[in-house]
């Protein structure tokens, strides 16, 4: 494959916060395998098999849960910066990390943290995804963090665009080492934004679908999934509809896919460097002017008849509650994280809630609930809707 010359290159890589010494480099890798390696290894990313996607601790096992959406966003990822000449391994591993910082039950976790942390700074998952991974998992003897590469880092602290107000977490990692926040990313983080958009976009539809949230009719009332449905028909008149939806749900995201090579060739035809992406002023990968809009129509249905479901809404109160709850339990008495933690608690504000915070955003849902229960006498109730 021939590397395009605004692509990372791992051979210029800007380097690591704490330079590895000579001879503790493992196998033949570059730079930015050896970040993705670093990631998959990790026990963060591990946790992200049993944290929320769209639904709770779920019961049934084809549902996607976090761990399952970013191999899902990586294979999306890859075939992009392969398409574009970008480094694919650096795109993978941004894809594979993206996640790490949400807490247990998803956006409503975030969110009762974030409140319960208000004056503390509050607490975002983006950040939060930082901090882990330059701080809270640390299996290295020589250093905190998982020591990866500024690009790696770069990309996932602005692959939605340049960061004006970082909050305390990012900021706090943005002075140890500066992350160029006002800047663009590299364009492989950009990449891994829109296969997460385009990942989620589709198969969001296909959980909402077998969990009966959703409903064929009404996706065909959006014009772009109507076109997509009447090929498929055609195309395959007489396959089961489990597998026509099926076929429908690929065709979509082959039909983004192509329309994101497409629109950033075009954002890109004169760059010669990967500086040239940053400076750029604007995103330098996206979705055409004519589909975006349509991309759009298709994320504001997906709010309306899936996200905001009464059946969600009702299970987020109740995740929120939960999360809320042990806030409470570990201010009160942090004992109840175990000795490891309360053992390191510092004593003074806003470090003390910061310190509880990490270890509760660490939760998968299933460890939320049962440490929950276990503190309070009872199971929640109603954390699962599929």
């Amino acid at each position: 494959m021939t590397r395009a010359p605004f692509a990372s290159d791992p051979a210029r890589s800007r380097g690591r916060e704490f330079p590895i010494e000579a001879g503790l480099a493992r196998g033949p890798r570059s730079d930015y395998q050896r970040d993705r390696d670093r990631i998959i290894h990790s026990i963060a990313f591990r946790r992200l098999r049993h944290k929320t996607q769209v639904f709770i601790a779920p019961d049934g096992d084809h549902y996607r849960v976090r761990l399952t959406h970013s191999l899902e966003v990586a294979q999306i990822g890859r075939v992009i910066a392969r398409a574009l000449g970008l480094d694919e391994d650096l795109t993978e591993a941004l894809c594979l990390a993206h996640d790490i910082g949400h807490p247990p039950f998803g956006h409503s976790g975030e969110d009762a943290l974030d409140a319960a942390m208000g004056e503390q700074g509050g607490f975002d998952h983006n950040a939060h995804c930082l901090r882990t991974l330059m701080r809270l998992e640390s299996p290295y003897c020589e250093h905190e963090g998982l020591n990866l590469s500024w690009e790696l880092l770069e990309g996932l602290a602005k692959h939605n665009g340049p960061v004006s107000s970082p909050n305390w977490a990012l900021a706090e990692l943005d002075t140890a080492w500066p992350l160029d926040l006002a800047e663009w990313s590299c364009l492989e983080a950009q990449v891994a934004a829109l296969a997460d958009d385009i990942a989620y976009d589709n198969h969001d539809i296909d959980d909402g679908l077998r969990a009966g949230f959703l409903s064929l009719d009404d996706l065909l009332t959006l014009d772009f999934v109507a076109d997509e449905w009447r090929a498929v028909e055609r195309r395959y008149p007489h396959a089961p509809r489990d597998r026509q939806l099926r076929e429908l749900i690929r065709s979509q995201i082959g039909f983004m896919v192509n329309d994101v090579i497409d629109q950033t060739r075009s954002l890109t035809a004169g760059m010669a460097l990967p500086d040239d992406v940053r400076r750029a002023g604007r995103p330098s990968c996206a979705f055409s002017a004519s589909f975006a809009e349509e991309e759009r129509r298709l994320k504001r249905f997906m709010y309306d008849r899936l996200y905001y479901h009464p059946e969600q809404v009702a299970t987020a109160a109740r995740a929120a509650e939960v999360t809320s709850e042990l806030v409470a339990a570990y201010r009160a008495d942090p004992l109840q994280m175990g000795e490891g933690w309360a053992a390191t608690l510092p004593t003074a504000e806003p470090a003390r809630s910061r310190h509880i915070a990490d270890f509760i955003a660490g939760m998968t849902d299933r460890y939320a609930i049962a440490a929950h229960a276990r503190i309070y006498g009872r199971t929640p109730e109603g954390l699962q809707n599929v």
